[in-house]
């Protein structure tokens, strides 16, 4: 029995294997334990193993080519038009051996170790971003029960707990101010370990010479460098920079049909993290537009004077990616003459 191609459904403990011979012909139906999984492998000849990008699949890819197995990880998305009917995992594994031996196949790139804990970092950060934010929603909104109401940002924030800590306030009831004042000190708390995570990150990036140019370009800090080092990894798989963008989901769908063509919104695509940290690159980039001289300054007063605010931050992190590619791609730092043409 020779296997040349395996589909494996993986999961938390019980993975399943689909394996078929030259012909194509099925030849092995397996389920296994996660203890199993690489006493399985290691006794079998070296063949081509289809997983889905999942949770854990970088990891499961990475183990299978130490064991010398060519191991390839298919868009979820793309494995789910191979299967028949049903849903199982008996099914999901045949279905992933079905898609992984087609020619026009994309297939997702094996992350690192070390990739996968730069990206620790950046989930951390956007996580603690998240909570910060949701906790500071729940202080303005409980200050305005009492009528207490400030600005947006983080002078309003700090009005609020200005307020807060006035003991010749009279507003707030003593058994709400104590409270209040707990959520406070979760939000300070929550600052502190917010800098001690970008200080981390920052860090990285000054040893990476990769991510020093990618700064080069207005609009990338030291947390998109970082997330496109370690997300992007080799950019050579990508023919140029629209299919970069393309990638990210930054270029507008198409839904044609009878020799007629209509674009809509952005696809929407690639990893939210990364086409995020663009857009709101490219959106303080308006800004500075206002005053900029250079080409890209021009080209973005040139766009805001018939499209959206919103649209154009859009298209201007559309551009930002582009540049990203080719500064990444040709080892070189950003050049506004090269960016504008």
């Amino acid at each position: 029995m020779q296997i040349t191609t395996i589909g494996l459904d993986i999961a938390k403990n019980v993975f399943q294997v689909h394996g078929v011979d030259t012909d194509d012909r099925p030849v092995v139906r397996k389920k296994l334990r996660r203890s199993q999984v690489l006493k399985f492998f290691a006794a079998l000849e070296p063949c081509v193993v289809g997983l889905e990008a999942c949770a854990s699949a970088h990891y499961w890819a990475r183990e299978l080519a130490a064991l010398g197995h060519d191991a390839r990880l298919v868009p979820p998305s793309y494995v789910k038009g191979y299967v028949k009917r049903g849903k199982s995992d008996v099914i999901d594994a045949e279905a992933i051996c079905e898609a992984v031996t087609r020619p026009s196949m994309r297939f997702v790139p094996v992350k690192s170790a070390a990739q996968q804990a730069t990206m620790v970092s950046h989930r951390l950060h956007d996580m603690l971003i998240r909570q910060r934010t949701m906790l500071i929603n729940l202080l303005r909104s409980q200050m305005a029960e009492f009528g207490l109401v400030a600005s947006k940002g983080g002078q309003g924030v700090a009005t609020l707990v200005a307020i807060l800590n006035d003991a010749a306030e009279t507003r707030i009831p003593a058994p709400a101010r104590a409270m209040l004042k707990e959520l406070v000190a979760t939000i300070e708390a929550l600052n502190l370990r917010l800098d001690s995570t970008e200080k981390a990150i920052v860090a990285s990036v000054r040893s990476d010479p990769v991510a020093r140019r990618l700064m080069t370009i207005p609009g990338v800090g030291p947390i998109t460098a970082s997330a496109m080092v370690a997300m992007v990894g080799d950019p050579s798989r990508f023919r140029n920079g629209r299919h970069f963008a393309a990638w990210l989901g930054l270029v507008p769908k198409q839904n044609g049909t009878g020799g007629k063509m209509r674009l809509g919104r952005i696809s929407k695509m690639g990893d939210r993290y990364l086409r995020k940290l663009l857009v709101l690159g490219a959106t303080s980039g308006l800004g500075r537009a206002r005053a900029g001289r250079d080409p890209m300054a021009r080209w973005t007063r040139r766009l805001k004077e018939r499209r959206a605010p919103r649209l154009v931050s859009v298209a201007l992190a559309n551009k930002m990616a582009r540049i990203v590619w080719a500064v990444m791609a040709h080892d070189e730092v950003y050049r506004p003459e090269a960016a504008a043409a």
